[in-house]
């Protein structure tokens, strides 16, 4: 049987640590059970049914001392999601009036306990289900024995036996130390279970119940009343009733004899039935024995055959493996190579190379097929010797054919581009053999790859330098003889130009014969054999290289090797392009630069490699150039500073508008070219034009705010979409409005010059007094200021045209001359609302001509 709960000492600990974690004082856990906590309900007749709807719980029975006093508590603990007990109720014992044994429950586990103290009658109180009767006894008794020891009274008892729970008492008893209260505290005695439990049995029958019980004895005649009258009628019942069990056995003797005799038969027949199973029993096991020895036979004959037939068809298998066509050796070791006679070639390389293959994975012992092994080693060597030879000496022939033959190249007055469909079909149909000889052997590739990029290396400057020619020839434009900053420029002219040059080079870096090996505009490689066979850079690759992915670096690293030995040389023609192109136009460098800076960003450095160093030449080489010609337009800008005064707009900021106009024009990709220049040369141009202005120091603002007010106009559509213009726009438009605001400064004060000589004193003055104080000193009297202020503002329409004047003067762009005028008049009114404000604290007697009829006054003029 399980072990109890309340013997389980890991379950006290865990259910005090429940309660330590949520009580300050610290309680003695006597017992502790497992239960399932149920729901009753008030059924008919005020009877309590059972709801189905068990909970684990654990009931525990506590103590605790305070002071001289015990306090017995029956708890209730829940377990949380962690399946850590932590209290949920808490009873005190004092409060239990009744303990009663559900009677629907059949097994009597089932069990109510009743507080007097409870808010709601109405509600049914929970019921506690233990395991079995011995956990329920247990439990009830420690807790009668509690409210006896400690409040002297028990509670209510019902539905149970007493009689029956005191034998139980007597069957488990068990000694145990419990506290006793007594006047002089509590003290620790060793009593036995049954011994308290009999004690409570006498206080479990009440008087009324004993009165009870009586009564209900009474009722029968049981001639009970003294002992040993009932013993002897007892004895004599005993008698007669072991006195008629004989009687019925002696009359019963015939049959038990009829029996005795049947089974004594019965025995017989078994016996013999036991002889006959073994005389069975030996021949089944000899037959079983006979029967095994055959299937042993059996599957050791099958087994051989299923051998056999195995064996013969592994040798027919090696048979085929080892024995060499004789079509296959043929061509192997004789044929010719001729395009007639390739597809046979390609079936016996396949069949080699899948003999050779499938005879390097067989598990057969290579004492076996050492000869047959050596064999084809030496069939292999001897075809590829001779495929080699072959390629080595077809590829130079196949060059010096198209080299010889004059159809292949431009001709004078006939721009041709390059045309290799016929190389590319007779290299197509040797790209599988080529394949099969890498297989078979690599160490050969090396000296085909030579041979390939050797002869085709040829062919290609030959085609680039006559291509190159004739487009230089074929270009003609002439170049315009006026430098950029020092006089007019034919707009039209440079735009054929670029179009000549730019459209030369497109076409030099476009040409099939370039255009294949460095991968421009041609669709990638697919590794299947269809796409090999219609591609066109498959089969003009060095040979060797196949259509899949090169996953090693050391064989990319020799394929760019030999892709340089392909292209070497060709650099020059484009080199003559490029420098022919700066000659004729500088500007179209920008769109050799985007070009080439296109493709450059479509390939990748590790696979293109050399071809990706060509093309990074070329654009250093442009930059270069196109520096130069920057260089050069910077030096002609600061020329102008070596020049005698100018007046008015310096001619080179129209033409750079003029240059803007044409740079834009020659951008084909990436305008970072273009920027650096824009950079460079406006930032020249400020620095020119400021020490241009400091020559005349009298007329510094008027030239700044001309020339940089022509700037703004000159390049206002420009600056809208070129952002790097745009920047500089701006700069501009600062400069002007802060020369502006100078040279119109300098006019007001020149026929103002009193009046606002008078202001600044009076705002120097109240640094250190009052306004009241200022009139009485010398020199700022009203007389005084009545006379500046006459002398300052009679004649004024004299005065305003003097200085419109003097503005109309040294301004040689009429058209600024509007908006200087209204700037000139703003900040005026401006500077006389001030002079008002200071006037009309200090002398505020006075009166002075307002702004609105200055204003007016202005307006009229």
């Amino acid at each position: 049987m399980a072990r109890s709960s309340a013997d389980d000492m890991e379950l006290k600990r865990s259910c005090e640590a429940g309660i330590l974690s949520k009580e300050k004082d610290r309680e003695t856990v006597v017992m502790s059970m497992r239960v399932a906590k149920g729901r009753g309900v008030w059924g008919k007749a005020g009877k309590l049914a059972s709801r189905h709807m068990a909970k684990p719980r654990v009931l525990a029975v506590t103590t605790k001392k305070k002071g001289q006093r015990t306090k017995a508590f029956v708890r209730v603990l829940k377990y949380s999601n962690g399946g850590v007990l932590e209290p949920a109720k808490v009873y005190k014992m004092k409060h239990l009036s009744k303990v009663e044994v559900v009677p629907n429950d059949p097994s009597g586990c089932t069990f109510l306990l009743g507080f007097d103290n409870l808010r709601s009658q109405s509600v049914s109180p929970p019921q506690w289900t233990m395991r079995n009767k011995d956990d329920r006894n247990r439990f009830l008794m420690c807790i009668l024995n509690m409210c006896k020891e400690i409040y002297g009274a028990i509670p209510k008892v019902v539905g149970m036996d007493v009689v029956e729970m005191a034998m139980w008492a007597k069957d488990n008893t068990t000694v145990k130390v419990t506290q006793v209260s007594t006047k002089d505290g509590p003290v620790e005695s060793l009593v036995g279970e049954a011994d308290s439990q009999v004690a409570i049995q006498k206080d479990l029958v009440l008087q009324t119940e004993d009165e009870d019980t009586e009564a209900l004895l009474d009722t029968y005649i049981m001639a009970i009343g003294e002992a040993e009258a009932f013993s002897e009628r007892m004895k004599r019942e005993l008698v007669a009733l072991e006195s008629a069990n004989v009687y019925a056995l002696m009359e019963t003797e015939t049959v038990v004899e009829e029996v005795l005799e049947g089974l004594e038969i019965a025995s017989i027949c078994v016996e013999d039935f036991d002889e006959w199973l073994g005389i069975f029993n030996v021949k089944l096991r000899h037959m079983r024995e006979d029967i095994q020895s055959i299937e042993w036979r059996n599957n050791k004959l099958e087994l051989q055959s299923d051998s056999n037939v195995a064996l013969i068809d592994e040798l027919d298998k090696m048979l085929v493996l080892l024995q060499i066509p004789p079509e296959y050796e043929a061509s192997l070791t004789g044929g010719s190579f001729d395009e007639g006679n390739m597809v046979k070639n390609i079936e016996a390389c396949e069949w080699l190379t899948s003999a050779i293959k499938n005879l390097e994975a067989s598990n057969l012992d290579p004492i076996y097929v050492r000869e047959k092994r050596a064999e084809f080693v030496l069939l292999k060597c001897t075809f590829v010797r001779r495929a080699s030879e072959f390629l080595r000496n077809y590829f130079p022939s196949l060059i010096d054919f198209m080299l010889n033959d004059k159809g292949n190249f431009s001709q004078r007055g006939q721009l041709q581009r390059p045309d290799h469909a016929d190389m590319r079909y007779k290299c197509r149909t040797y790209a599988r053999l080529l394949q099969f000889i890498k297989n078979l052997d690599k160490s050969c590739l090396m000296p085909l790859r030579k041979s390939y990029c050797h002869s085709l290396n040829l062919l290609i400057r030959r085609e680039a330098r006559e291509f190159s020619s004739e487009l230089r020839a074929g270009s003609k434009a002439s170049k315009s003889s006026t430098p950029l900053f020092e006089g007019p420029a034919s707009a039209n002219q440079s735009i054929s130009i670029t179009d000549t040059t730019a459209d030369a080079y497109c076409k030099m870096i476009t040409s099939s014969f370039f255009a294949h090996f460095m991968c421009f505009d041609v669709a990638a490689l697919a590794p299947s054999d269809e796409s090999d066979n219609n591609n066109p850079v498959a089969v003009s690759e060095p040979p060797g290289s196949s259509a899949k992915p090169i996953n090693s670096s050391a064989e990319l690293g020799v394929l760019n090797q030999c892709l340089q030995e392909l292209l070497d040389g060709i650099q020059e023609d484009f080199y003559a392009i490029v420098d022919w192109a700066f000659k004729l136009d500088p500007l179209s460098c920008i769109s050799m630069h985007g070009i080439t800076d296109r493709y450059l960003s479509g390939q990748k450095a590790e696979v293109a490699g050399y071809v990706h160093v060509l093309l990074d030449d070329l654009e250093t080489r442009i930059s270069i150039l196109f520096s130069r010609f920057v260089d050069d337009a910077c030096y002609q800008i600061e020329k102008y500073e070596r020049n005698v005064r100018q007046i008015g707009v310096v001619p080179y900021i129209p033409r750079f508008s003029q240059l803007a106009a044409r740079m834009e024009q020659y951008i084909n990709g990436s305008r970072d070219l273009v920027d650096q220049a824009y950079t460079k040369i406006v930032t020249i141009m400020f620095v020119t034009l400021e020490k241009i202005a400091q020559v005349e120091p009298k007329y510094v603002d008027i030239v700044l705010l001309e020339n940089y007010a022509a700037f703004q106009h000159s390049l206002y559509d420009l600056a809208n979409v070129v952002p790097t213009l745009a920047k500089y726009y701006h700069q501009a438009s600062e400069a002007y409005e802060q020369a502006c605001s100078r040279h119109i400064n300098l006019v007001i004060y020149i026929h103002f010059e009193k009046l606002f000589q008078f202001a600044r004193k009076i705002e120097e003055l109240m640094y250190n007094m009052s306004p009241e104080e200022i009139p009485f000193q010398v020199g700022m009297s009203k007389v005084d200021f009545r006379k500046m202020l006459k002398s300052s503002l009679s004649g004024l329409d004299k005065t305003i045209n003097a200085m419109y004047r003097k503005l109309q003067k040294n301004i040689t762009a009429e058209e600024l001359l509007p908006s200087l005028w209204d700037k000139c008049k703003k900040e005026f009114l401006d500077k006389y609302a001030t002079f008002l404000k200071l006037i009309s604290k200090i002398y505020p007697s006075e009166t002075v001509i307002s702004v609105n009829e200055m204003k007016d006054t202005l307006a009229s003029l």
